[in-house]
């Protein structure tokens, strides 16, 4: 079974409904006459928390940050020909330039820009980028309505760090979670596909347990310094409310500010980015297993497997080879695994230990008509091949 992941745009329909049962909420206490308390009924107080504490200052922390950053994050209202949704964006400059989803504002005739001041305009989408999910939107906005965000370093986190989100769930603009980085590097499916209808593979994603719902889509992700570590983008989830809409299970996923910092300058000037392309297709990593290892020969336990090579590609070009034998595997979740292909260990002496290494590296150092020099595991024999990248066709 292929694993859903759920972009966090939401759609007008179930804002409206969710909007109807806001409204309507009542209390489940049933009522009754007050209890008065006596000597042997005292009425529970709460621990006083000391002004100096880490809590206190943490609290004051978080509560500065918000501050701080709230005149820079936006809500978007998005009119398509089939009705419509709601998301979330960020300033990015001083000159009218709005940073969201791609999908948030796919199909879009008309985009409202919230403030949260209350100033509200419509922009004009300038550059849209399907591989990692990002979009530029323009607002021609008053100078003190443009608030730039702080973009960080997402080469410097780390597992652990605790991050905060700042965005539009369900139409409930400003709204501020916490959580942690879950892990780094992981990959999702493109919004484009490849010649043979799969989808591209956008890398460096940042995993994380911080409630993010539909309308989440395009805001920003914090670490506790104020800087924008990431734009939030989707979640996987297995939950759902009655109207349909996906609930947040603690594992959601950001677009890395590095490919931002990289990606959106480029879409400002040109509307589209082209990634650098190998040509290659690698065995998932969470298929990775010693049964799978064993049947494909294999002499190490890291590494990305090709599993395909595109004909007249990069790395076709350059020989890179993927598997020609057939294997014992019969695991459904894997299409067509065969023995005898490379197994790419390192790209320009960066250790690769899995695909997600691989296309880290690539997406964020390297660009159409570089060079890399890949070291692949061939056999017992270990190869360095050098590939000129191509552009993503």
């Amino acid at each position: 079974m292929k694993t859903k992941y759920i972009w966090l745009a939401s759609s007008i329909l179930a804002l409206s409904v969710l909007s109807c049962q806001v409204t309507g909420l009542v209390s489940l206490a049933t009522p009754q006459a007050p209890v008065v308390p006596t000597q042997a009924m005292k009425q529970p107080t709460l621990p006083s928390v000391p002004q100096n504490s880490g809590v206190t200052q943490q609290q004051d922390l978080l509560v500065a940050l918000y501050e701080h950053a709230i005149p820079g994050i936006v809500a978007l209202r998005v009119v398509t020909s089939e009705g419509g949704g709601q998301g979330s964006g960020l300033v990015y400059d001083a000159d009218g330039h709005i940073v969201t989803n791609y999908h948030v504002v796919t199909g879009a005739t008309k985009v409202e820009v919230d403030f949260s001041s209350g100033y509200k305009t419509y922009g004009t989408v300038i550059g849209i980028d399907l591989d990692s999910d990002l979009a530029v939107i323009k607002v021609d906005a008053p100078a003190e309505e443009l608030h730039p965000l702080t973009l960080g370093d997402s080469d410097q986190l780390k597992v652990g760090q605790m991050v905060i989100a700042i965005g539009n769930p369900f139409g409930l603009s400003g709204t501020m979670t916490t959580g942690i980085i879950s892990s780094l590097g992981r990959t999702l499916a493109s919004a484009r596909n490849t010649l043979s209808g799969y989808p591209f593979t956008a890398g460096d994603i940042i995993q994380t347990d911080a409630a993010l719902n539909p309308g989440n889509s395009g805001g920003p992700l914090f670490n506790l310094n104020g800087e924008v570590i990431g734009i939030n983008r989707a979640i996987q989830t297995t939950n759902y409310t009655l109207t349909g809409e996906p609930v947040n299970s603690g594992i959601g996923f950001a677009i890395s500010i590095n490919i931002i910092k990289r990606v959106v300058p480029v879409l400002i000037k040109e509307g589209k980015y082209d990634y650098p392309y190998l040509g290659i297709t690698c065995l998932d990593d969470r298929y990775f297993s010693l049964d799978v290892i064993e049947a494909l020969g294999l002499k190490s336990y890291t590494g990305a497997y090709v599993m395909n090579v595109v004909l007249g590609g990069p790395a076709d070009q350059a020989g890179l080879r993927a598997g020609n034998r057939p294997t014992s595997i019969a695991d459904p979740r894997i299409e067509d695994l065969q023995a005898g292909g490379d197994l790419i260990t390192a790209i320009d002496g960066q250790a690769v230990y899995r695909f997600d290494d691989l296309l880290r590296y690539l997406i964020n150092n390297k660009s159409p008509g570089d060079t890399v020099t890949l070291t692949v595991l061939r056999g017992d024999q270990q190869l360095d091949l050098t590939i000129t990248l191509d552009k993503r066709p």
